[in-house]
């Protein structure tokens, strides 16, 4: 079987290692680490294609130990406890802990997590774990403590550039009798979206595509027209997840239910992770739905309850129903568009005063000071309200949230409008 082109442009050193400079860069953290050969267990968490498994690959090589490889997709307990005992065995013949490298970690369940535990503690081995998935919900609280986590970025357009002449290079020492132009290159960025596995896949499919020519000559045109004819490589590749996702996102905020159930039955035939597509829709039904359809947000949380319980094959009734329904909700992003207006008002005016009579006064200097002085208890007043300001001073006639047109926020204009009169005219 060919080595795909991927594998082949792995980098197998630091220098070499693109995008992810906060990490890997002259004086960054992990630097720092990997060159003092000090490296304790670590969790990477990053998109696909940002180089965890190379990274992992580069740290173990740096400091000289025995690379051990697992993905948690095909691996079980026998799998961890094999290379527990390998890792053992290794130490009692006067080697270093090995690396442990488990791939994809967030898709092991709590008892394999486990069954790592004793071996990290006691340095048997050292674990890297990379994930796609926030490790706060998905790697167990004991191991995630004896671990140090690090956030890898998409590749950038430039580093994806640089990946990009690196790899028309090695195939021009390959097929030294053939011409490799890349004439527009947009086409390969776009599809690549930061990922620089997805970015050497597509190339190589366009590049087999057009082989036969004596001049390959890539264009946006060549390229889109090369990777529609061999979409099932990806789909069999598994480069379509993120993609299927997003289509799958978009079709439920388009409000097409037929759309979202069809791309819902990909990744289930897929065998895609049910909690991974209950939690996209959770996020979809606070942030595309919102204050529309509250009850969304309750529907897609009790959904991944339910499914979370039960798995598959029942689990797809679930999903399919919390689907339908939030495809067909009414749509807005204000909760959304709200907390984005509100942290960026907040990173430029930074710290603004609290108003004296909003603060707490839990002394008798505070109080002294005008701490809660003048505040007016809304429960003592008419309707249980009483207009007062609450925003610090120089931002008092800001407005963040801004209600959508749709039957619930509507009523919820109407409200705010009756109690504060004009700032929410």
């Amino acid at each position: 079987m060919s080595i795909p082109l991927a594998e082949k442009m792995r980098p197998n050193n630091l220098n070499d290692y693109l995008g992810q400079d906060h990490l890997t860069g002259q004086g960054a953290v992990l630097r720092k680490m990997i060159d003092s050969n000090i490296i304790h267990s670590i969790i990477f968490w990053g998109p696909p294609g940002s180089g965890k498994t190379t990274l992992a690959n580069i740290i173990a090589s740096h400091i000289n130990r025995e690379f051990l490889q697992l993905s948690a997709i095909n691996s079980g307990v026998k799998d961890i406890r094999n290379a527990i005992e390998i890792a053992e065995n290794l130490i009692k013949e006067g080697n270093e802990a090995p690396v442990l490298f488990i791939d994809e970690i967030h898709r092991f369940n709590k008892g394999q997590q486990d069954a790592l535990l004793s071996s990290v503690e006691k340095g048997i081995l050292t674990l890297i774990g990379a994930t796609t998935e926030n490790p706060s919900f998905e790697v167990i609280s004991p191991l995630l403590s004896r671990s140090q986590v690090y956030i890898l970025k998409s590749l950038e357009k430039d580093d994806l550039k640089i990946l990009l002449d690196k790899a028309l290079g090695y195939y021009s020492s390959v097929y030294n009798e053939k011409k490799f132009v890349l004439s527009e290159s947009e086409a390969l960025l776009a599809l690549s979206g930061g990922d620089a596995r997805k970015l050497y896949n597509t190339l190589e499919i366009v590049v087999e595509s057009n082989i036969k020519n004596d001049i390959i000559n890539i264009t946006n045109e060549i390229v889109l027209k090369s990777v529609q004819s061999n979409l099932a490589m990806y789909d069999k590749a598994g480069e379509l997840h993120y993609d299927i996702i997003s289509a799958f996102i978009k079709s439920v905020r388009g409000s097409d239910p037929d759309a979202a159930v069809y791309y819902l039955a990909r990744m289930i035939e897929g065998g895609e992770d049910p909690k991974f597509i209950c939690r996209r829709m959770i996020i979809l039904a606070a942030e595309d739905i919102g204050l529309a359809n509250p009850n969304a947000l309750l529907l897609a949380n009790a959904c991944f309850e339910t499914v979370h319980k039960i798995g598959y094959p029942e689990a797809r009734i679930i999903m399919s129903e919390t689907a339908i329904y939030l495809s067909s909700s009414p749509k807005s992003n204000s909760a959304y568009m709200a907390i984005e207006s509100a942290l960026e008002n907040t990173r430029n005016f930074k710290n603004l005063s609290v108003p004296l009579h909003l603060r707490n006064s839990p002394t008798k200097l505070m109080k002294e000071l005008g701490y809660g002085k003048s505040y007016l208890y809304s429960h003592d007043f008419n309707g249980n309200f009483i207009e007062q300001v609450y925003l610090p001073e120089k931002i008092k006639n800001q407005s963040f949230y801004k209600p959508q047109d749709n039957d619930h926020e509507n009523k919820i204009k109407l409200w705010l409008n009756k109690l504060w009169k004009i700032r929410f005219k």
